[in-house]
């Protein structure tokens, strides 16, 4: 086996240690950031003991992308059943939060609308609107109890500042603000750079019929969410 190989091979294995080890982070200590937890990893593996193991560029860290999926593995392996009554339970509220924001035209994205839940998982929505106080003064009509604040992000290699809403309703919820003209802009994935795909409430609502069948029809026979008392004492 030639010595290109075999480093070839090493850095494979060296790049999927820390992929789980990232993962652990964030599952097991709440690290809340991939950036983070890769970085934190990689100096838990190569520094051991305080001694420099091995030099790693940034370019042979795991992406993003790899890491979510070691993380779906190790949240799979310790929730099992557990994953997928949350993961349904969250869905529910995320539908039913949509028909509450339906004049902003809500969207969900992100962890909820893949189907990667785990343990301190958010439902994100992305909502619509070209008065910010009109939104304000919705949500204080719903009787929502809300935090807001300004949240700087890359779209098309240009910072932008948006208004992010925070409310919890037995898991947390963050809205993203935009504009409505920016419904039709596709913004980029942090994990693997694909376009984000926002799922309208329809959607949603076929996605629940199609992957909870039973949990969905018994919602609908008599308003309750299956397995939600579990999360609500988390």
């Amino acid at each position: 086996m030639s010595l290109a190989i075999m480093r070839k091979q090493r850095d494979s294995t060296l790049r999927q240690r820390l992929a789980q080890e990232a993962a652990r982070l964030m599952y097991e200590e709440e690290v809340p950031q991939y950036y983070t937890a890769k970085r934190l990893a990689a100096k838990r593996l190569l520094h051991h003991g305080g001694q420099h193991r091995h030099y790693l560029h940034p370019q042979d860290l795991p992406s993003n992308g790899e890491i979510q999926a070691a993380l779906h593995t190790l949240t799979q392996l310790q929730e099992g059943e557990r994953s997928q009554r949350r993961l349904f339970a969250m869905r529910v509220i995320a539908l039913e939060t949509m028909r509450d924001l339906a004049p902003f035209q809500p969207r969900l994205i992100g962890s909820v609308s893949t189907g990667q839940v785990r343990g301190g998982s958010d439902i994100d929505l992305h909502v619509f609107t070209d008065g910010l106080e009109d939104l304000e003064s919705y949500l204080c009509y719903l009787g929502w109890r809300f935090e807001t604040a300004r949240v700087t992000i890359r779209v098309a290699n240009q910072l932008k500042d948006y208004t992010h809403i925070f409310w919890e309703r037995v898991f947390p919820i963050e809205l993203s603000v935009y504009s409505v003209a920016e419904m039709r802009v596709t913004h980029r994935s942090s994990t693997d750079g694909k376009p984000i795909i926002r799922l309208k409430p329809s959607a949603l609502q076929a996605l629940l019929a199609e992957q909870s069948p039973q949990a969905w029809e018994c919602y609908l026979a008599n308003g309750e969410i299956e397995g939600l008392e579990e999360f609500e004492q988390e």
